[in-house]
């Protein structure tokens, strides 16, 4: 019987995890060797007919069609467990940005926008060489505005400039995060 989730309601959930988890395994590898092994010996027995390479093909074929969805089933199913393990410690952790819970939702331009912003967060973080000083991009901005202020660790006309150069290099916010 199967060790696996009780959570599992349907037979086909139950069955795709039970297949799953026995192709993962060598003895899987071990029989489909075999299996391939058998036929090339039977060869000789069937004269190689037509036949006997249309078994082969035919039932790789629907192995193939068949092991495609499962693995894209599992792939979806463990990327969907990591998000979600993810986003809770997102969630937890207190200075992380919030906008980053379920970040896999948003459009492909809003993911731009993101990652725009921690490249950003990570420039500033390489020219203070201290990758621990900020934990969100608002955070990086206004320490970084702050050193940069009169009176500030590294307040100079030069330095003005660069802020101001950086200013308008900075990507827009995404929509809404």
């Amino acid at each position: 019987m199967e060790h696996g989730n009780p959570h599992a309601t349907g037979a086909a959930e139950r069955l795709a995890m039970a297949v799953s988890r026995f192709t993962g395994r060598g003895a899987a590898f071990a029989i489909a060797v075999g299996l391939v092994a058998l036929w090339v010996l039977t060869g000789p027995l069937f004269g190689y007919s037509t036949t006997w390479q249309l078994v082969i093909n035919t039932g790789t074929t629907i192995v193939t069609f068949l092991m495609v969805f499962l693995i894209q089933r599992s792939q979806s199913k463990d990327a969907l467990a990591m998000q979600l393990k993810l986003n809770e410690i997102v969630a937890a952790l207190q200075g992380a940005s919030n906008r980053l819970v379920s970040v896999e939702n948003l459009s492909e331009k809003e993911l731009a926008a993101l990652h725009a912003h921690y490249a950003t967060l990570s420039e500033m973080a390489k020219r203070d060489m201290d990758l621990l000083k900020s934990h969100s991009i608002e955070e990086a901005q206004a320490r970084h505005r702050s050193k940069l202020s009169p009176g500030g660790p590294h307040s100079s006309k030069g330095a003005k400039q660069a802020e101001e150069k950086h200013r308008s290099e900075e990507p827009d916010q995404p929509a809404g995060r």
